[in-house]
């Protein structure tokens, strides 16, 4: 049986999940079989991946196991993130369980009636990986330390406790050498101050059984001389009997964001990427979700891609992305009501709508009250796309690979793109129009939308893309050559400042599971 890991922090946004990735990757050098794990995740950023339980059929994961499991080197299942809530707005979220989207609920309805299913379906889907493979990288979420949260803590407490290495029908696994336990490995955040604080308080807080397990702690995002915080590592070590086994410099390896505390703030624009470079203009929807369809285009030289408020955002920008969102019909409202559509009407560059944004960009929306918060049936899009989206509570997950027809904002592109679609509606052509990909998505006077998320991912949608955008914008592109990947800089940041070897990963010292 394998033997978990638990990445857990004092606080969200401490660090885990690049941690988590970078294991994985450190741990395939070393020849371990490693999967990542996060019971339950909350996140409107989503990937389309093979159900563990249904192989030919497609579920739904949050975005940082897919990345963990590519940079582990297998592929992606639902059994790596069994329980992901997408929220929906006021208070509600959508219960995805083993890749099936299930119900919408409010936090008291899941905790009252939906936790006990969702802790069975964590449980299970973690001893199918564990009799796969030698280790697990599980994620934690937040802090490790809710005291009022705790009897309910499924990605955290629970994980440490079901994930303790057993045989099958219970009985002790007898290969399991030292201890049977579920390991903590702790991560707190230094650059917003009082980590040492911090790191003591959630070893005082945590559930008694859970704080034995801590094998040792982490401080991550520190800028300057690490010499500084010995006399306070010292002390924490001496106070706590924990180790601290690392402290991570801040360097951001450049992994898809886990949720939209990334973001600016509502009303804030930010830059990622270049600010000097070409400017992709992102309208901030409240309800956006897989804005990491982006990254990919952040990640390149003189690129800045720019969030902002639908009033301001379009001001200056050289191009246009409308990302996804969970909910289409209200932020469609929200854009009306910012007089967004007079403002891209008017806008001569590329312009680019995805899943949500590709609705939008159509003419209309019907059956619009089965997602929006109104009982209006019909609502306006945008009109710069001859499409008809019509809602249904059928959801579409799948995985797709098609042909790439150069048109649009995609001048020049050919071959075959691969990616996903997860979306409820199905939008028709109501006139003659381009279609850039295999029977899919629309294209009319530099205006292209598809239901395909990871466009950017391929290079050859990216490079016709940007070489438009460039263009359009009069300035040169550079070269984008090709870089050490994000999963391999994760992994350089932990095997650089972390002591695999007391964790007992080092190259001598692969895990026997028997």
């Amino acid at each position: 049986m394998a033997r978990t890991l638990l990445v857990a922090g004092t606080a969200s946004h401490v660090g885990k999940s690049t941690v988590a990735a970078g294991l994985c990757r450190a741990l395939w050098d070393r020849g371990v079989r490693v999967a990542p794990f996060k019971a339950q995740n909350m996140s409107n950023n989503a990937r389309a991946v093979p159900r563990a339980t249904e192989p030919t059929e497609f579920g739904e994961i949050g975005v940082s196991q897919y990345v963990q499991a590519r940079a582990a080197r297998v592929e992606a299942t639902t059994d790596m993130n069994p329980v992901l809530l997408k929220p929906r707005g006021d208070g509600e979220s959508q219960l995805v369980i083993d890749g099936e989207a299930v119900e919408n609920v409010g936090a008291g309805e899941y905790y009252e009636n939906g936790w006990e299913r969702a802790r069975e379906a964590a449980r299970a889907a973690h001893a199918r990986l564990a009799a796969e493979y030698d280790v697990i990288i599980a994620e934690g979420a937040g802090s490790i330390a809710e005291i009022n949260f705790s009897d309910r803590d499924l990605a955290n407490v629970e994980t440490a406790r079901f994930a303790d290495r057993v045989a099958p029908e219970g009985r002790p696994d007898d290969r399991a050498t030292e201890s049977r336990d579920a390991e903590v490995l702790l991560l707190c955040d230094i650059e917003r101050g009082g980590a040492f604080a911090s790191l003591y308080g959630t070893l005082e807080l945590m559930p008694e059984d859970c704080r034995e397990r801590v094998v040792g702690a982490l401080i991550t995002k520190f800028r300057g001389d690490p010499s500084l915080l010995e006399p306070g590592i010292d002390e924490i070590e001496e106070r706590t009997g924990v180790p601290i086994l690392g402290v991570l410099p801040y360097n951001d390896p450049g992994l898809p964001a886990e949720d939209s505390v990334s973001l600016p703030a509502s009303g804030e624009t930010a830059v990622y990427g270049d600010p000097s470079g070409v400017r992709i203009a992102v309208p901030h929807l409240s309800r956006i979700s897989n804005f990491t369809d982006l990254e990919p285009l952040a990640r390149e030289p003189r690129v800045g891609v720019a969030y902002g408020p639908p009033e301001t955002v379009l001001n200056g920008a050289d191009a246009v992305v409308l990302p996804g969102t969970k909910n289409t019909v209200d932020d469609l409202r929200e854009l009306h009501e910012a007089d967004f559509g007079d403002r891209l009407n008017e806008f001569s560059g590329p312009v680019v709508g995805l899943c949500g944004g590709y609705q939008m960009l159509g003419e209309r929306i019907t059956n619009a009250a089965i997602e929006g918060t109104g009982d209006e049936d019909v609502i306006e899009g945008f009109g710069l796309l001859p499409v008809e989206t019509r809602f249904s509570t059928e959801k579409r997950v799948e995985r797709v690979e098609r042909a790439l027809r150069g048109v649009g904002p995609l001048a020049g592109a050919s071959g075959r793109v691969t990616g996903y679609e997860i979306h409820m509606g199905e939008s028709r052509l109501t006139g003659p129009t381009e279609r850039p990909f295999e029977g899919e998505g629309a294209a009319a006077n530099g205006v292209v939308g598809t239901y395909l998320h990871g466009l950017f991912e391929n290079r050859v949608a990216r490079d016709a893309f940007l070489d438009g955008t460039f263009e359009g914008a009069g300035r040169e592109r550079p070269d984008s050559s090709e870089r050490a990947t994000p999963f391999d800089r994760a992994a350089t940041l932990v095997t650089d400042h972390v002591s695999l070897d007391a964790l007992g990963f080092d190259r001598r010292n692969v895990p026997d599971t028997g």
